[in-house]
């Protein structure tokens, strides 16, 4: 021992007999001894000697006791106890792994428990009851720091005590005997110190030692368990008593079948030798058979791994170890500990229990501490169960808040446990702990299921709904046994996880019986993922549209349009806990009802529709409040016919279990209601990382509790029988297990394993007659499908997905085939597609189908050809008729189209311009554009569409379809975009600005069928949500500029990646062109621009025209024609053939001779046109659009029309705003119709290789 040390502690005093006295230096003395503990070094040498020096028991005790009316010395002795019975993983960190060290952690450890048998004395602990006492009796006025410095340290010296550990080597004393804990806790008891505690958890102005009052009660009750406290003092129970009857009525059984098998293991007489039997057919290490050199009676336990050294399994495999050992206190201790509890949760629990939880949230507390709280609602709510279990006793930790915070702890937990391994034991035992808390409340919500009193019972069902409609806490046990590993976790956290999980099921069982339809929250993860196969979508033709009508109608017509209480119930339109706005609700409630319509179910549509109108009465969007059935029925028709905006296609992948999710961009999680099912819930436990850990606690059969077997063998039920999916079972280590549980000797003590195990093997056997690959099954575990496969046939999923062709259907195939072998047809396969009976049938399956019958050797002779590929070089005829047509056309206004026409190898734009590139007849591209004709044709407001407009418009206001799919090569493409690059260049020089000039903004009819045309393929594309964000942007821009009264440039500023990626899109940014939308000037822009010089009304024209089937007549119509005129089908037109513009002449020149005649030379143009006139037109146009068979593609690009005279423009934009009508009459609808403008564009047409030839 240190000299210093040695001479410091002999300055103390010294103790003669019972009395102890003391130096005149011992207070010195004291305060040197705590200088020196705060300077020892790594291996805790000071701590070490004063502990053989049992300086505790010979000096700091008997102060304490005999002289503790000197205060100062009193609060030191206090200070350096504190100091010396911290714990020794507090003072080495963790147990240290190096040998030296380890030997230092145990000494000190030894020390401890030294000093823990020495505080066993009432004396002491009356010593500090008196203590604390007294300085709980000051109040807070006259209570100085040092009290309650001496308070905290009075708490934690007492809590350092009783948290020494047991010395398993000093303490082997069986159950009911006290140990050294047990006499601690008997001085606590018989001092009052317990009094205190009781005192300092319910005193509302203690509530700042509320953390150390639950760290010692929860030591004090360390090696107890709540039945263990429950039971003491009583007589067994009936239960108890046959439970222990048939325990050892099962040890009996197994002595008695040992007894009887180590009979039959004796010889029938006694021989000197044993004897030598050579084994038939069993192999040694050679080529010879196995000699037995034993009894024979013992063969059957005859293995080839007798001898054999066991394999070392190494440290990381090795399974986790139990943290303890229980053990039953001494009788009077256990009765005094039941009374604490009692108390405790009469008078204190629940507010303490408040204190802390919100110290943990506050994070006001060390940590760790929460290990503490969750021990005490565990144990104490176990102990309010079993004692005639009192809600209000446990109301604060009966709650959803307390079920939120163990889920939270709990996947904290688990979190760790991957991440900081050195600690997995640690974290493991928390996460054990946590887990059950989280049991404990779900026993006292069962508990409280059985309550005679019905508030009681409403109060758990108000619980149970929220914990089974909350995703997390529902697909917690699940991901819990899915985790379970055996190297981290012990088996006793096994157990109680089955338990759980066997519990929960139940409970969620009972609560679906009483429900018809239980909703409950899901939550979907968005990836993004490559859509490899298209979605079917429903016929829209106008046919099967107009069939799909007249059988809805007949259908709600036979109801009466009544609707039934379920069918009222079910239509929900409107989601309050989704993340989508109600905005994209009401377009997705619209979608609702046509996709219902769509399907042809009448009722359902009708429901929503109703459901609709309660949630969104505003606008009369779904019909006023007071709508009458044909109105209603009428409304249901127009939606039918819409063409509403639908949200793009995305792959909506749920959280899989069975395995982890390729690490992807995902996008936030969307929240929603779906309906539950109890089977379906059941279905996420049939995986065999689910059903390995059941398997590995029912190896301990014999060691488990009834209860624990029984919940193995139900949850094993569920998915055997219940499931029908009794071959997830079929394992080989299962079958071996099973082999030990039919063999054992206590097996009549295990029914329902037995039973079980016999019906899986009765099952296997049966499938195993059917499926001669069943035994090589038994060597791999198997997911569901595997399961499906091997009790219902290999590869049936395969035969399922591909289309079976009857005898029939190849005779009709292979007669087309013939038939049309020889003919030049362009695709034989299309040909055969059209004609083939079966109309469902695809071309991939009708070029399949060919190949397996022989008839072509290879797909890639019928490979789909793309247009325009096909003529590739120029021949001589075919160049010195470009150039004719050249020198011919010239001179006209539009030189490339004309050359179109009348060309005889059609070929795409692209390649007749580089050819007349190549020839030397034009020096560049823009010589081929349309010419512009200056003039003032159009620009008066005041006036209609005149006879030269509308046959120029024949000729040239062909609607742009520019943006369906082109079957076109690359060059192509890429010689479209040089051109349309040069066309933003010429105009950008034109414009100083760079945007297109306000007189081209405002929209025609026909400009507003190009872009419907667009709008349509975008849609289809699934870019409806950036179309509605354009559509957004520009009405808000409409607006600012409406208030404001100024005009700046815009930026169109993509915030989503879905509008990011739809600005980079070729098709939009052609739509942007139209809109009339600025591109990025130079490398200085970044973003598309609204121009300053379109006006307010223009901008909402254009927003308009981004919804489409809102234009269903044409302005001109509008202007001539009554309301309510029936109106036009909605088709786009992308063709006007030779015969309908010779229609539409005809009609014009009627129209003319018959004004002619009535009017005189005076009246104007616009005048001329009357309701008869716009009638035949109507007509003509509505036969254009029935008799239109053929679809070409064109290409519309406007030019500006640049007019440097300011007079001119202003007086246009008065004549545009003026004209700016709303078709249906109100001016805030978002749907309007606007008028068609003045000023009328000039379009450049551009002929696809598809037109016909006038």
């Amino acid at each position: 021992m240190n000299c210093e040390l040695l001479a410091t502690c002999s300055a103390l005093g010294y103790l003669e007999g019972d009395a102890y006295h003391k130096e005149a230096d011992c207070l010195e003395s004291v305060k040197d001894l705590i200088r020196f503990l705060r300077h020892e070094d790594d291996t805790r040498d000071v701590r070490q000697q004063l502990g053989e020096s049992q300086i505790v028991q010979n000096d700091l005790l008997p102060i304490i006791i005999q002289h503790r009316e000197d205060k100062a010395l009193f609060d030191a002795c206090i200070r350096l106890m504190v100091n010396l019975t911290q714990p020794s993983m507090l003072c080495f960190g963790k147990v240290p792994d190096d040998p030296v060290f380890r030997h230092h952690f145990m000494e000190v450890t030894s020390h401890l428990q030294a000093y823990k048998e020495a505080f066993a004395s009432e004396k002491v602990f009356g010593i500090f009851s008196e203590t604390l006492y007294n300085l709980l009796q000051l109040d807070w006025e006259q209570r100085q720091e040092e009290d309650n410095l001496l308070i905290e340290r009075i708490l934690l010296l007492v809590r350092n005590v009783l948290h020494v550990p047991a010395d398993p080597c000093e303490e082997k004393k069986v159950d009911d005997d006290a140990s050294v804990h047990d006499r601690v806790l008997w001085a606590v008891h018989m001092s009052g110190f317990d009094d205190l505690v009781k005192f300092l958890a319910s005193a509302q102005s203690e509530q700042q030692w509320s953390m150390h009052v639950l760290e010692i009660i929860s030591l004090m009750f360390r090696d107890q368990t709540p039945e263990a406290l429950v039971s003491a003092g009583h007589a067994r129970s009936a239960e108890e008593k046959q439970r222990d009857s048939q325990e050892l009525e099962t040890l009996r059984q197994k002595e008695l079948a040992e007894k009887r098998s180590r009979t039959l293991q004796r010889g029938t007489r006694h021989s000197r030798f044993g004897g030598s039997y050579v084994v038939q057919g069993l192999k040694a290490i050679g080529d010879k058979d196995v000699i037995y050199h034993r009894n024979i009676n013992n063969f059957k336990n005859y293995t080839h791994d007798v001898g054999k050294a066991v394999r070392r399994v190494p440290k990381r495999n090795r399974h986790a170890q139990e943290s303890k050992d229980e053990r039953r206190s001494a009788l009077n201790v256990r009765l005094f500990l039941r009374e604490f509890c009692l108390d405790f949760l009469e008078s204190c629990y629940n507010r303490l229990m408040y204190l802390v939880k919100e110290s943990l949230v506050r994070e006001q507390t060390q940590q760790h501490d929460e290990t503490y709280y969750l021990w005490a609602l565990s144990f104490f709510m176990a102990f309010n169960r079993g004692n005639g279990f009192r809600a209000d006793l446990v109301s604060e930790t009966m709650s959803i808040r307390a079920f939120h915070f163990i889920e939270r702890n709990i996947t904290n937990y688990y979190e760790m446990l991957l991440t900081d391994r050195k600690e997995a034991t640690s974290w493991s035992s928390r996460m054990h702990l946590a887990l059950k808390a989280y049991q404990e409340l779900l026993l006292t919500v069962n508990e409280m299921d059985r309550s005679p009193d019905e508030t009681i019972r409403q109060s758990s069902n108000v619980i149970k709904s929220n914990i089974f409609y909350m995703m997390e806490y529902r697909e917690i046990f699940p991901t819990l046994l899915r985790k379970y590993d055996e190297t981290k976790q012990p088996q006793s956290y096994l157990k109680d996880l089955v338990e759980s999980t066997h519990l929960f099921l139940r409970m969620l069982e009972r609560f679906c019986k009483g429900r018809r339809n239980l909703m409950v929250q899901k939550k979907k993860s968005r990836r993004k993922k490559s859509n490899k196969k298209q979605q079917l979508t429903p016929d829209t033709s106008p046919e099967a549209l107009a069939e799909t009508w007249k059988i809805v109608e007949e259908e709600l017509r036979a109801t009466g349009f009544q609707l039934s209480e379920s069918l009222k119930e079910s239509s929900v339109p409107f989601d309050a806990t989704s993340e989508t706005p109600p905005e994209e609700q009401r377009t997705e409630a619209m979608v609702r009802v046509q996709d219902a319509l769509l399907a042809r179910l009448g009722p359902e549509a009708l429901g929503l529709l109703r459901a609709a109108r309660e949630v969104w009465p505003d606008g009369d969007v779904f019909g006023s409040a007071d709508v009458e059935l044909e109105e209603e029925l009428e409304l249901l028709k127009q939606i039918l016919n819409a063409n509403l905006p639908r949200s793009a296609p995305e792959t909506v992948v749920e959280e899989e279990d069975e395995g982890e999710l390729e690490e992807e961009e995902m996008e936030p999680v969307r929240i929603s209601e779906t309906e539950f099912k109890f089977v379906d819930f059941i279905k996420r436990f049939a995986n065999p990382n689910i059903v390995r850990p059941y398997l590995l606690l029912l190896k301990t059969f014999s060691k488990n509790t009834p209860h624990t077997n029984h919940c193995i063998v139900r949850m094993l039920h569920r998915l055997a029988v219940d499931l029908k999916m009794d071959a997830l079972l079929f394992q080989l280590s299962v079958f071996h297990l099973f082999n030990k549980i039919l063999s054992d000797p206590a097996a009549a003590a295990y029914k329902e394993l037995v039973t079980f195990a016999k019906y899986v093997l009765n099952s296997f056997f049966s499938v195993a007659a059917q499926n001669n690959k069943a035994y090589v099954e038994l060597l791999f575990w198997k997911n569901v499908g595997a399961v499906r496969e091997m009790t219902e046939g290999y590869g049936k999923d395969g035969e399922d997905k591909k289309p079976t062709w009857t005898e029939e259907e190849e005779e009709e195939l292979r007669n087309l085939y013939m038939q049309h072998l020889d003919s030049e047809v362009p695709d034989i396969a299309e040909t055969l597609l059209s004609l083939l009976s079966n109309s469902n049938r695809t071309r991939r399956q009708v070029v399949t189908q060919l190949v397996h019958m022989g008839l072509v050797d290879n797909a890639k002779e019928l490979k789909k050809q793309k247009k325009g590929t096909r003529i590739v070089l120029w021949t001589e005829e075919q160049a010195q008729e470009l150039q004719m047509l050249f020198e011919e056309y010239k001179d006209s206004d539009d030189v490339l189209g004309n050359i179109l026409k009348k060309i005889t190898a059609k070929r795409s734009r692209a390649r007749v311009v580089d050819k007349l590139l190549s020839m030397g007849l034009v020096s560049e591209r823009r010589e081929l554009y349309k010419k512009r004709r200056r003039g003032a044709q159009g620009k008066s407001s005041g006036r209609a569409m005149t006879e030269e407009e509308f046959l120029a418009d024949l000729t040239q206001g062909l609607p742009d379809d520019s943006v369906d799919g082109d079957d076109g090569d690359d060059r192509e493409d890429e010689s479209e975009s040089e051109e349309s690059g040069e066309d933003e260049e010429e105009d950008g020089e034109k414009t100083p600005n760079g945007g297109q000039s306000s007189q081209m903004s405002h929209l025609t009819v026909e400009r507003r069928a190009g872009v419907g045309s667009m709008v349509s393929a975008l849609q289809q594309q699934g870019v409806s949500g950036p179309l509605l964000w354009l559509q957004n942007s520009l009405n808000r821009t409409a607006n600012d500029r409406d208030k404001d009264g100024l005009s700046q440039p815009v930026p169109l500023v993509p915030l989503t990646e879905e509008n990011e990626d739809a600005m980079e899109n070729k098709s939009f940014q052609k739509l942007l062109r139209k809109l009339g939308m600025r591109p990025p000037a130079n490398e200085q822009e970044s973003f598309w621009r609204i121009p300053s010089k379109i006006s307010p009304s223009e901008l909402r024209s254009a927003a308009a025209a981004l919804t489409p089937g809102e234009d269903k007549t044409d302005d001109c119509e509008d202007q001539a024609g009554p309301r309510g005129q029936a109106e036009e089908p909605h088709e786009e037109e992308e063709e006007v053939s030779g015969d309908q513009k010779a229609q539409a002449l005809r009609a014009l020149l009627l129209a003319r001779k018959r004004k002619c005649r009535t009017t005189n030379d005076t009246v104007r143009v616009s005048d001329l046109t009357s309701a008869d006139d716009s009638d035949t037109v109507t007509e003509s146009r509505s036969q254009e659009q029935k008799t239109s068979t053929k679809r070409s593609r064109s290409r519309l690009l406007d030019d500006d029309d640049d007019d440097d005279d300011e007079d001119e423009k202003k007086e246009e934009d008065e004549s545009t705003n003026a004209m700016d009508v709303d078709a249906n009459g109100d001016a805030d609808s978002d749907g309007e119709d606007i008028s068609a403008p003045v000023k009328r564009r000039r379009k450049m047409v551009l002929i696809d290789e598809d037109e016909e030839e006038d």
